[in-house]
């Protein structure tokens, strides 16, 4: 259990008034930060002088030290003196989500905020981030990188890690919201409290989870687009961060299907329907798809290693693993094709066992990959650890493979618009159906 120590200036403006129309309203930025001593004070100060000088309500700034090995705490401290609008908190463990979560659930102010302690978020998007949330029109705001009106500057490899990460977060759990990443978002200080609990995350997918959890409990978030440039000093360990984004959607994604992902929130959306349309949302036709995709998926992956196996006998791992993926993946695409999806009949099979390839080929470098990297780290290994690596590499490749087959080759519209044969058009009707209802697409 973490270790708090905080320490406050003078109270931060005055208190609210309820004749003020809102401006005497206090809002709470939390600055997380972990061994920044040579950024810190330099971007306080610029936040505290641009809240001072443009800002119409109180504000105050926290800087949330989880466990630096630097200076970063005698700086925070310092800046806490010079500046009655600044206090700062200190934390014994690591954590992102660990560091908001105990500046947020300890607020007294209306609204709380966090931002990035490089400031790569251009702050004359702090406004309109937080006005929709003192009015009471919105529960949580957020920045949004990867919407129209947005300016980023930054490099490809973080642009296409980006913009799938969100595609994976709409494609499988149904988000509504088109930037999940942006470390500039805020929330209503008694919907956040009252979400908390239920936010399991204590690091890089803290965030992710609240707006999944708000979402599906039917509360409004409200998106800005920013203006946002990287940071090049950035030294968040993108391939750790990214597997453990995967482990957290799969674990929100479990706690959906059971129905155990609910707050104590009296959520609303656009339409006026309440939570309980939040709850039951998921993309349509994926509540018949998942368990006979998993259910396919399991046959396939136990066939493929009985054949490793036996090929492995007479062969090297790498085609051993190529053949016996050629083998399934067939097997694989006609079950997905029949049961999954409820295509049936002869037209245009052979052109989605083609599409079906392709697929395969993305399995394909995922698990040789995974293999080259083991017997490149560890010549020699075991066939027992041939095998755990090669499961491994498949759970990617299973989740990729699930997100082509429903987006692109199983897409209900493109069905429809295919052969226009009596089966396929009566599959894809009611899929196009339910997202009309819904509000929603089908992808």
């Amino acid at each position: 259990m973490s270790h708090l120590v905080t320490e406050r200036g003078t109270p931060a403006g005055p208190p609210p008034s309820p004749h003020d129309g809102g401006r005497g309203r206090l809002v709470e930025v939390v600055v997380p930060v972990y061994n920044e001593e040579h950024v810190l004070s330099a971007s306080i100060e610029r936040l505290h002088a641009y809240l001072a000088d443009t800002f119409p309500y109180a504000f105050r700034i926290t800087i949330a030290d989880n466990a630096s090995t630097d200076g970063t705490w005698t700086v925070a401290r310092r800046l806490m003196e010079r500046h009655p609008r600044v206090r700062a908190l200190r934390l014994a463990e690591k954590g992102r989500g660990r560091a908001l979560r105990h500046a947020w659930s300890t607020s007294d102010a209306d609204v709380v905020a966090y931002m990035d302690v490089d400031l790569s978020t251009d702050l004359d998007a702090f406004l309109p981030l937080v006005a929709p949330l003192i009015s009471g029109h919105s529960d949580l705001a957020i920045g949004s990188r990867l919407t129209r009106g947005s300016a980023v500057v930054r490099g490809p490899r973080r642009e296409v890690i980006s913009r799938c990460y969100n595609l994976l977060l709409r494609a499988t759990l149904a988000a509504g919201f088109s930037d999940a990443q942006c470390g500039f978002k805020a929330a209503r200080t008694e919907i956040v409290q009252a979400l908390l609990p239920q936010v399991e995350d204590e690091e890089w997918f803290f965030d992710t989870e609240l707006l999944l959890l708000a979402e599906r409990n039917g509360l409004r978030i409200h998106e800005v687009p920013v203006d946002w440039v990287d940071d090049p000093d950035s030294r968040v360990d993108v391939l750790r961060t990214a597997r453990d984004d995967l482990r957290g959607m799969a674990r929100v994604g479990r706690r959906m299907v059971t129905g155990a992902f609910r707050a104590p929130v009296d959520g609303r959306d656009a339409d006026g329907r309440g939570a309980d349309r939040g709850r039951a949302r998921l993309p349509a036709g994926m509540a018949h798809q998942l368990p006979a995709f998993a259910v396919i998926g399991v046959f396939s992956t136990l066939a493929q290693l009985v054949l490793f196996v036996l090929f492995r006998m007479v062969m090297g791992p790498l085609w051993a693993n190529a053949l016996s993926l050629v083998i399934t993946a067939i097997g694989n695409t006609a079950a997905n094709r029949r049961f999954t999806f409820g295509v049936t009949g002869p037209g245009r099979a052979f052109r989605q066992q083609l599409e079906g390839g392709l697929a395969f080929l993305i399995g394909l470098a995922l698990s040789s990959g995974g293999l080259a990297l083991l017997h490149a780290a560890a010549p020699g290994s075991s066939r027992t650890v041939e095998i755990v690596a090669l499961v491994a590499a498949n759970g990617t490749a299973t989740l990729v493979r699930f997100l082509l087959m429903r987006a692109w080759i199983f897409h209900p519209r493109r069905l429809a618009r295919g052969s226009g044969t009596a089966a396929t058009a009566a599959t894809a009707a009611p899929d196009a159906r339910a997202a009309e209802e819904t509000g929603g697409t089908v992808s």
